[in-house]
């Protein structure tokens, strides 16, 4: 099986460089980051002090394993923290984070890498988040006696660690030394596949946005196109996403303002999105505070956000809020605008996010099936201040309710 491991990482590599020689250009970020890595990461690693390697597949993850970062750092100065990303997605917007002494890529997990790997940064412990199995890694630092972590866990039932066939893939799961896992559903699946060094914590993520919101950014411009209005925030949506939403201001046009921050904030999505818009619309870099000023004086419009990493501080102003992807691969991160007490609606594609299901069965949270159900839900909620309240109020308690992952995975490991 390991051979059969390595000749399908072979072929995903193949492809990557393939992709990347075809223009794609999050696999040529993906290449190139990686390129002579053994030459480059001996000078950036070069210290005497103990390390704590923290691992994520991309930025998701990332927030994830943030506040973990961060008390360590606060409660155990004497480490330095070795942070290491798969995807481009997730260093190139966060290698420059002050919160590590290291951001890097993970070089590919092979043998010969992992034990390169591992000689160069020495870490004590590891930690990787929720998803990332790198069967080189694990072995390597269990045969080394270095403890790892896995953090903020969601094992479903269909996974192939717990097939009929998953005998070798159950070796993956005996590698880590403790296994934190969000819910359990997940405990009682490991259970029954033997792995028993598990504890629940729920998801680090709560706490990362309770630190978030906490401390959210006073927009000033984003206040003044607000104004005094109603306002839905449509956060890290996509074209199936914004399909609805527009056909939405159209059919229904209430008195509200929008805020919609794509997913993709490339030049030419940011102008097809303006030119499908019915409505007054504006972009956050474009906008001055006489401009935000007269446009909250109007009952409806819209802006744009498109730049990076405010979104979690304009959720603040928004009443009722749509988080987008779940028309597409599965939904982003819905925590960030429950966290300010507003009620969360998002597409069908929600079951393998806990946070999503919990919001749900809340009532704090809404899914929307397509065009009906997006009207439905919106409409009660603009329309009924009640119904927002209550469901807002509900929204904001669950985030609270699901604080102190951080803490129980600090007790358990720095005993």
């Amino acid at each position: 099986m390991v051979l059969f491991y390595d000749l399908s990482l072979l072929c995903y590599i193949l492809a990557i460089r393939l992709a990347a020689l075809w223009g794609n250009e999050k696999a040529r970020l993906w290449v190139a980051g990686r390129r002579n890595w053994k030459q480059r990461y001996p000078e950036l690693c070069r210290s005497d002090r103990p390390a704590i390697w923290v691992h994520c597949s991309s930025l998701g993850e990332f927030e994830q394993g943030r506040p973990l970062m961060e008390d360590i750092r606060a409660r155990f100065p004497q480490y330095r923290i070795v942070l290491t990303f798969f995807s481009p997605s997730g260093y190139e917007i966060r290698k420059n984070y002050q919160g590590a002494d290291l951001v890097c890529y993970l070089p590919a997990d092979t043998s010969a890498n992992a034990r390169f790997f591992l000689d160069l940064i020495r870490p004590e412990k590891a930690f990787f988040i929720k998803y990332e199995f790198w069967w080189h890694y694990l072995a390597e630092m269990k045969k080394r006696g270095i403890p790892v972590y896995l953090v903020s866990a969601n094992f479903r039932d269909e996974q192939a660690f717990f097939r009929p066939y998953a005998g070798w893939y159950r070796k993956f799961l005996e590698c880590f030394a403790h296994i934190f896992v969000q819910n359990e559903r997940s405990q009682v699946l490991l259970s029954e596949a033997g792995i028993h060094n598990v504890t629940i914590t729920g998801d680090t993520r709560f706490d990362r946005v309770c630190r978030v919101s906490d401390a959210a950014m006073e927009l000033p411009l984003v206040a003044a196109f607000r104004g005094d209005s109603l306002c839905l925030v449509a956060g890290s949506t996509w074209p199936a996403d914004e399909d609805l939403l527009i056909r939405f201001m159209k059919e229904q046009p209430l008195p509200v303002k929008w805020i919609i921050a794509p997913h993709e904030i490339s030049e030419h999505n940011i102008q097809r999105l303006m030119e499908a818009i019915p409505l007054p619309v504006v972009r956050y870099t474009r906008l001055s505070r006489e401009e935000g000023a007269h446009l909250g004086d109007a009952s409806s419009g819209v802006l744009i956000v498109d730049n990076m990493g405010m979104l979690s501080s304009v959720y603040r102003y928004g009443d009722v809020a749509f988080i987008g992807g779940g028309f597409g691969k599965g939904i982003h991160n819905t925590l960030e605008a429950a966290a300010f007490s507003i009620p969360v609606l998002f597409g069908p594609r929600y079951h393998k996010f806990q946070e999503a299901v919990g919001l749900i069965a809340s009532r704090g949270g809404f899914s929307v099936e397509g065009y009906a159900g997006l009207k439905e839900h919106l409409s009660r909620l603009l329309l009924d201040s009640e119904a927002r309240r209550e469901a807002g109020n509900i929204a904001g308690a669950y985030v609270a309710s699901g604080r102190g992952a951080t803490q129980k995975i600090l007790e358990k490991v720095f005993v």
